[in-house]
């Protein structure tokens, strides 16, 4: 098969994502199906290339930079997930986006950022590599834009914390160029033996990690789930960004650079991924909005993946990569469920929320799946991933494993919150009007949910099928044993039976304790200890972001303050100066000779003493 095949993948959505941009207002139906018909399209091609192993060169910008694209058994893996998910949202957005003002925006960026993740992820020369990546930071914007000017702050919020993560990457990958000496990657495999290697270690790790929506670089995606369109959020920071940010931090810890297991760097990719892990689920499980706890989740998950990989044993690699896709599969679909509920409700504050699961029958059952995939209820996929994490965490530090034991826990907690107030609770007064109006979405919006919920089981109970076909072959030489089948170790599946049985009986005590099931967390956001944290946390006091800005601000005030002193030097002071001697002048110079005879003597008698005096 011709190597130009694999340039489609990015083509494709390029075209038709310029030429919906182009077309009216009006044409929305045109809009939607162009969409459709489009990531449909690069779906099926790489339903085709299964199995190949293709390249593309060709010159680009001299000096080693080549335009050089490399298609195997990850990169596959990873664009089949892409082009996946960017079909069934294309459909859910369909229906969603129809009463949107921009629907049309929307569709052509979603297209274009497909493109860039694409070509970010076939690219086998590094520069290439950061050009395509550069173009997602740019369409990403524009695509929480499509929020309103609501959005903007957030926008802005994205665009910084982007560009510092970026900005690492960059100065990781002009580092490892340097050490390396070439720029195709593929070609590059560097020991973590010595300071600039692992200096450019750390600085593509960061980038890779922010990218997935890690700590401390996360803060911006729960403030977009407030403000974007809800398949944003379901494509972008649950599925895209997760599957680009793992994958080249897959491709930085086992290709760009040797990453082994006990290693400081080892250690800190772990504590990145605990604190992610524990940091986001104590947010998550005390949120009253449902795309809001949704996103803290999205970013909770993200630890697990980044553990995983961190602990560089190949348990914990496959644990995150299966992970990774688990993740995108059912937070996806949980995104789709939150959706139809503000599609037929027109709200997602669970105070206004209530007994749906009878209006909303589909949607119930769809959520259920996946609310039990994550939060590792057997035998969904998220059970497995999650188990193979757990083990290896156990395998590494027992602190760890303490650490994603709470995290799992704290899951379940949230989404029997969740799902019990949303769908199962009787409806509260304030939820009395959207009951009435709440009926099942149509078809387009249903099926995607049901894809997903059908793979949330499918990678469970048939969890060979993506390991053995996708994940394993990714280690090659590195895997000697096989993780695909029943849990190996039955003592960490017991122990996560046990957390999710202990996550029930929280969440009894919980809503016996409120009366409420929204209340379900309250004895644990109101603890002594946690009350002041979780204030500060809410109050966004613990923001790294704004934190940040603060230091920034307060920067800015000093740099400002000697900006003022510098003017007042130069124009006040000087210029009252220049005054005062100009009036001294002008009182001095009389008009008589006399005057002028005795300044002359002066001068001379002032320089003779200088040339006199030693």
């Amino acid at each position: 098969m011709n190597s130009w095949v694999i340039l489609l993948p990015v083509f494709i959505p390029v075209f038709f994502g310029l030429l919906v941009l182009l077309m009216p207002k009006n044409a929305r139906t045109v809009q939607a199906a162009l969409t459709i018909f489009s990531s449909g399209c690069a779906f099926l091609i790489m339903c085709f290339l299964y199995g190949q192993n293709l390249s593309f060169r060709s010159g680009w910008a001299g000096m080693g930079i080549e335009f050089n694209l490399r298609l195997y058994n990850f990169s596959y893996f990873i664009i089949l997930a892409v082009t996946g998910f960017l079909f069934l949202i294309s459909v859910y957005s369909a229906v969603f986006m129809r009463d949107k003002p921009v629907p049309k925006v929307f569709y052509g960026f979603m297209l274009l950022m497909s493109a860039f993740a694409c070509g970010a992820v076939l690219s086998n020369n590094l520069v290439l590599l950061l050009f395509f990546w550069a173009g997602m930071l740019a369409v990403l914007f524009t695509l929480i834009m499509t929020g309103g000017m609501i959005a903007s702050k957030t926008a802005v919020k994205s665009i910084i914390i982007n560009c510092v993560s970026d900005l690492c990457l960059i100065l990781g990958a002009g580092i490892t160029v340097w050490l390396s000496g070439t720029f195709t990657i593929d070609k590059i495999s560097l020991p973590l033996n010595s300071f600039w290697n692992c200096f450019a270690f750390v600085l593509m790790m960061i980038g890779a990690a922010a990218k997935a929506g890690a700590f401390p670089f996360h803060s911006w995606i729960p403030d977009a789930a407030l403000v974007t369109p809800l398949p944003f959020m379901a494509f972008l920071p649950a599925a895209l960004e997760k599957l680009l940010g793992i994958y080249l931090l897959t491709r930085v810890s086992l290709d760009l650079f040797q990453l082994q297991p006990g290693t400081a760097l080892s250690m800190v990719t772990m504590i990145i991924g605990a604190c992610t892990i524990i940091f986001a689920v104590m947010m998550a499980l005390v949120q009253k909005d449902y795309k809001k706890l949704l996103a803290y989740h999205a970013i909770s998950q993200v630890g697990y993946m980044v553990f995983g990989i961190g602990t560089a044993l190949p348990l914990g690699i496959v644990g995150g990569l299966f992970h990774m896709i688990n993740n995108a599969m059912y937070k996806s679909c949980l995104y789709l469920t939150a959706g139809s509920v503000e599609k037929q409700t027109g709200t997602t504050d669970l105070h206004k929320l209530g007994g749906l699961g009878r209006k909303m029958p589909i949607t119930c059952i769809c959520f259920v799946v996946a609310a039990a995939a994550i939060s590792g209820v057997p035998p969904f996929n998220g059970f497995f991933s999650k188990e193979m994490v757990l083990d290896a965490a156990l395998q590494t530090n027992i602190v760890f494993f303490i650490v994603t034991a709470l995290g799992a826990f704290m899951t379940a907690a949230s989404f029997l919150k969740l799902g019990h107030t949303v769908f199962f609770g009787k409806p509260v007064p304030e939820a009395e009007e959207s009951f009435k109006a709440a009926k099942e979405v149509s078809w387009p919006m249903l099926a995607p949910m049901l894809i997903l919920a059908a793979g949330c089981l499918i990678f469970g109970v048939a969890n060979p099928l993506p390991l053995h076909g996708f994940i394993e072959p990714i280690l090659g030489s590195r895997l000697v044993e096989s993780f695909a089948g029943l849990p190996q170790n039955m003592m960490v599946v017991c122990i996560s039976i046990i957390i999710l049985i202990l996550g029930v009986l929280n969440h009894i005590y919980g809503v016996r304790k409120s009366g409420r099931p929204l209340g379900a967390s309250d004895h644990i956001h109101y603890a002594p200890g946690l009350k002041p944290i979780y204030g500060w946390a809410e109050a966004g006091l613990l923001d790294p972001y704004n934190i940040g800005m603060k230091f920034v601000n307060g920067v800015a005030i000093v740099f400002f303050a000697i900006d003022r002193a510098i003017d007042w030097v130069v124009s006040s002071l000087t210029r009252g100066f220049a005054v005062v001697v100009s009036a001294g002048i002008r009182i001095a110079h009389t008009g008589q000779h006399w005057v002028y005879v005795l300044w002359v003597l002066g001068g001379v008698a002032v320089i003779a003493l200088i040339f006199v005096i030693p």
